[in-house]
C-alpha cells in the first residue's frame, strides 16, 4: 500500500481529465456452494468463494467498459477508463463515497441489501455527472464477531488487518513460507479465507450471483486435498485458466495445499499424498510437506 501513493490519491494521473468515477459493485456467491460445512471437513479443500469460477477481473472491466461505451452513444465522447483491481485506485472509500455501504471493522465495505460478498470496479469519466451522497453511517455496532473469529487474529483492531497475519494474503499473494505460528491455524484454506464475512450478520442478506462464469468450476467448491496435492503443473495450468486462482501460481499452491494436508487427518490417503512430494524439487514445498508429515507423527 506504501507504493504508488502518489497514484492513489491522483486519480488525474491513472486517466487524464477525469472528474468522476463510477462505482459499481457485482455479487459473486454462489447458490449451490456449500461454506461452513466445507470449512468443517479437514479433509476438503477450502477456497474462497470468489475464486471458484472465471476471473472476475476481466469479466467486470469488460462490463465496466461496454458501459462506458453505451454512456459514449448517448452523449458522444466523454473519455473514460474501467479499472478493477487493475491499478492503485482506492476502491473501497470511493464505494462509500459512492453510498454503496459503509466499511466494515473487517475492512470491507459492507451493503444493508447485499451483506458483502460482491466484487467492487470503478468507471473513471470526464462528464460532470451529478454526485451522490456518501455512505456516513456505520452499522456494524458493537459487533466484534469478525475480529473475534478470524483464524489468526489478523483484524488487530477495528478497520485495520495486518496482511502480515491474513490468510488471505499468506495463501496468494504472499510467495515466501508460511509463518510456522500460523500454519496450524490456517485449516483447510488453501486460496483465500472468508471467515470474517461468514460471520457477518448483515451476510444473511447477502444475495447469490446471478453471473454463470462465476459459477464452480472443476469441483473446487468440493473437492480432497489430496486429489488436489497430486495435480501435476500441467493439470494446475489447465484448471486453473481463466481462474483467479492462477495468481498464487503451481509451486505456491502445493505450499498451501501442504499445509492443509498436515491439519488434516492422519488417513492412508493424506500420507500417500504427502509422502508423493517429499522430494519435490522446490526447496519451498519440501520445508511445507516435512512440516506436514511431522504433524501427523505427533
Amino acid at each position: 500500500m506504501e507504493r504508488n501513493t502518489e497514484l492513489r490519491f491522483s486519480p488525474d494521473l491513472l486517466h487524464e481529465g477525469v472528474i468522476r468515477v463510477i462505482s459499481a459493485r457485482m455479487d459473486y456467491l454462489p447458490a449451490e456452494t456449500e461454506t461452513v460445512k466445507i470449512l468443517s471437513e479437514p479433509e476438503k479443500a477450502y477456497i474462497s468463494r470468489y475464486a471458484l469460477g472465471r476471473d472476475y477481473h476481466k469479466l467486470i472491466r469488460k462490463r465496466l467498459s461496454q458501459l462506458g461505451k453505451q454512456i459514449e452513444q448517448a452523449v458522444g465522447d466523454h473519455g473514460y477508463r474501467a479499472f478493477v483491481d487493475s491499478a492503485p485506485v482506492m476502491e473501497r472509500p470511493l464505494a462509500q463515497q459512492a453510498g454503496l455501504g459503509w466499511t466494515g471493522k473487517h475492512s470491507l465495505i459492507i451493503n444493508r441489501q447485499a451483506g458483502s460478498f460482491f466484487f467492487l470496479g470503478e468507471l473513471f469519466t470526464n462528464l460532470p455527472l451529478p454526485v451522490d451522497q456518501p455512505y456516513t453511517k456505520n452499522h456494524c455496532g458493537r459487533c466484534t464477531s469478525c475480529m473475534d473469529l478470524c483464524p489468526t487474529g489478523a483484524i488487530i483492531e477495528p478497520y485495520k488487518v495486518d496482511a502480515r497475519k491474513c490468510i488471505s494474503y499468506l495463501t496468494i499473494e504472499n510467495s515466501g513460507p508460511i509463518p510456522e505460528e500460523l500454519r496450524s491455524k490456517i485449516g483447510n484454506r488453501v486460496f483465500g479465507c472468508d471467515d470474517c464475512q461468514l460471520v457477518c450478520p448483515w451476510n444473511r442478506f447477502a444475495k447469490h450471483t446471478q453471473e454463470s462464469d462465476f459459477k464452480p468450476r472443476h469441483s473446487l467448491d468440493n473437492t480432497e486435498l489430496a486429489d488436489l496435492f497430486m495435480w501435476t503443473e500441467e493439470e494446475f495450468l489447465n484448471r486453473t485458466a481463466g481462474s483467479p486462482i492462477r495468481r498464487a501460481g503451481f509451486e505456491c499452491w502445493l505450499r498451501n495445499l501442504a499445509v492443509a494436508l498436515g491439519n488434516a487427518p492422519s488417513t492412508e490417503k493424506v500420507m500417500a499424498a504427502l509422502n508423493s512430494r517429499v522430494e519435490h524439487p522446490s526447496e519451498l514445498v519440501q520445508e511445507h510437506v516435512h512440516w506436514a508429515l511431522k504433524q501427523h507423527q505427533c
